[in-house]
């Protein structure tokens, strides 16, 4: 297994194309490594403003920032000795065609799921997390849901292409099981009355400790397979500007990485990380929110699969 630890010293801006500066690797099926980034730079079902779509090379740009360190402040190891990352580039499909692209994503990632390697995929708007988890289902079969978010995303709109729709949909498929399921951040309405997911609303989650947060969430969860979704708008704009929904009164970048390192344990199947929008974003504050929370993810999916040996 070929590691960035075993690679010579680089200028650290020089060909920065890939997250974390990661090889490009166009047919990911073929390599060793354990975990796939795959970008999905798609915003068509997007209710707010426009532009998530660049979020993918906004995220790996300001990635280039996270890739210099052996060891990532506040981890104790140094991840590339233990997984392989390559970067598959964007998904190809044909703009305009929301069922094409819908039906992209769920083929290219069963591929890559039932290949025994892990997906990190960016969005693109929320939408894009629908097809990954029917994907996730073939392998993994009824999971958890770790949700971020300031919207809970489960309106029924009539639509079939929306990004407030995918949990709505994923229940009623039997693919995420809301009893086991928590979202974080929310501050915005929902049927309150019929809603089956845990909630623990923005205003709650900034009062409570983050070790209160992360005994909630992993009391909820048990030993379900987990997929972990992170919408940018969980976080205030205040540190996360550069996004389609922006809402006020969100968590702070800080108390949000707390909150998902405190996740290692558990089994994290899938990842992603959405509605970056670069061209609302201030110095890439949002890009490096998004990159960073990406980085946490693989250190914490690394734990959980005991990879770690230091």
């Amino acid at each position: 297994m070929t590691t960035l630890a075993d690679k010579p010293d680089y200028s650290l801006y020089s060909n920065a194309f890939g997250y974390l500066r990661q090889p490009l690797d166009f047919k990911p099926l073929e390599s060793d490594a354990d975990i796939v980034v795959l970008g999905l730079p798609f915003d068509m079902a997007t209710t707010g403003r426009s532009g998530g779509r660049m979020g993918p090379g906004a995220i790996r740009n300001a990635s280039t920032n996270l890739a210099w360190e052996a060891k990532r402040w506040p981890w104790q190891f140094n991840l590339s000795r233990y997984i392989s990352i390559v970067d598959a580039g964007d998904l190809v499909f044909d703009y305009g065609d929301s069922e094409d692209f819908t039906q992209r994503v769920e083929d290219f990632a069963t591929k890559i799921v039932e290949s025994n390697k892990a997906l990190l995929s960016f969005g693109g708007d929320h939408f894009v997390t629908l097809p990954l988890l029917r994907a996730h289902f073939k392998k993994h079969g009824k999971m958890a849901l770790i949700h971020f978010d300031a919207h809970t995303d489960t309106y029924d709109q009539g639509s079939k292409y929306d990004h407030g729709t995918m949990f709505y949909h994923a229940p009623n498929e039997g693919i995420i099981d809301p009893e086991h399921s928590v979202q974080i951040g929310i501050r915005t309405e929902y049927n309150y009355k019929n809603h089956k997911f845990k909630v623990i609303d923005a205003g709650t989650a900034n009062d409570l400790t983050v070790e209160d947060i992360v005994n909630q969430v992993k009391s909820r969860v048990g030993d379900l397979p987990v997929y972990l979704t992170f919408d940018i708008d969980c976080i205030d704009p205040a540190f996360a500007p550069g996004t389609g929904t922006p809402v006020c009164g969100g968590l702070s970048s800080d108390k949000a990485l707390k909150i998902v390192r405190g996740l290692q344990g558990l089994n994290i199947v899938g990842m992603d990380v959405v509605e970056v929008a670069p061209a609302y974003d201030s110095s890439e504050i949002t890009a490096l929110a998004g990159a960073t929370l990406g980085l946490d993810m693989l250190h914490i999916w690394a734990l959980g699969k005991d990879l770690i040996k230091e």
